[in-house]
């Protein structure tokens, strides 16, 4: 990797800053000045430092994001916010992007992340990674909707959804449940709900695996995992070598 993409990736500037740093001196390899922006380094085995500090190489960042209504769960778009977007220049050089999506207009818990190898895991159906959301209702939902969606219940395309954990906080003319599923179909939560006649008027998801929405995280905000968070989802263990 080139040296001055390196440092910026790792907060010590924008290409411009970096570059006035190489030129005073104040970077070195292995104990030898580099002031060529274009040298290339080994990012895992070279000793690099700036101004006699040690540069600590990151490979892979992990976000918890607590996604708005009205951003898309994309990398880049022509039209719309992603929640790339929402991020900071030092954390979007790092190139992550989104473990699955959430709708448009769905709230909650998305984890971004650099390292692909974790979010296939994530994501991959034969892991049954459960999933659990909030949702208000319109219409009263009740225990045949419970006994439905705990046998699978059928889309307006044929598909049989597996098993699901529909539990009711209120019911009323507008209720509140919890929904735990283990697959992401597009739409699903709101298209289970339209297989027994009712309609989703806000969700949000709340739980991942076993990543948990950080209450404190606003609309919009995020912040890296905690050390116990990464070995929850195996985020450091897959790693070692």
């Amino acid at each position: 990797m080139r040296i001055d993409k390196f440092l910026a990736n790792m907060n010590y500037g924008s290409r411009n800053d970096v570059k006035k740093m190489l030129k005073k001196g104040l970077v070195k390899v292995n104990d030898q000045s580099v002031k060529n922006g274009k040298t290339h380094v080994d990012v895992e085995q070279d000793v690099i430092t700036v101004g006699g500090e040690v540069v600590e190489y990151v490979k892979y960042i992990y976000l918890m994001l607590n996604k708005p209504d009205g951003v898309i769960s994309a990398t880049e778009d022509g039209r719309h916010e992603t929640v790339i977007d929402l991020l900071n220049l030092e954390d979007a050089a790092f190139e992550p992007f989104p473990v699955g999506r959430l709708d448009k207009d769905t709230e909650g818990l998305l984890l971004i992340t650099n390292d692909g190898r974790l979010a296939h895991e994530l994501l991959s159906p034969k892991k049954h990674v459960q999933k659990v959301y909030f949702a208000v209702i319109d219409g009263e939902v009740t225990q045949d909707d419970q006994i439905a969606f705990r046998k699978g219940v059928t889309l307006e395309d044929g598909y049989e959804t597996k098993p699901a954990d529909l539990k009711i906080l209120k019911s009323g003319a507008t209720s509140e449940i919890e929904l735990t599923i283990t697959e992401g179909k597009f739409h699903q939560v709101k298209r289970m709900f339209e297989a027994v006649g009712k309609k989703v008027t806000y969700l949000k998801r709340i739980e991942m695996g076993a990543l948990k929405l950080d209450p404190e995280l606003n609309l919009g905000e995020y912040r890296a995992l905690t050390e116990d968070e990464l070995l929850s989802i195996g985020a450091v263990s897959s790693h070692e070598e």
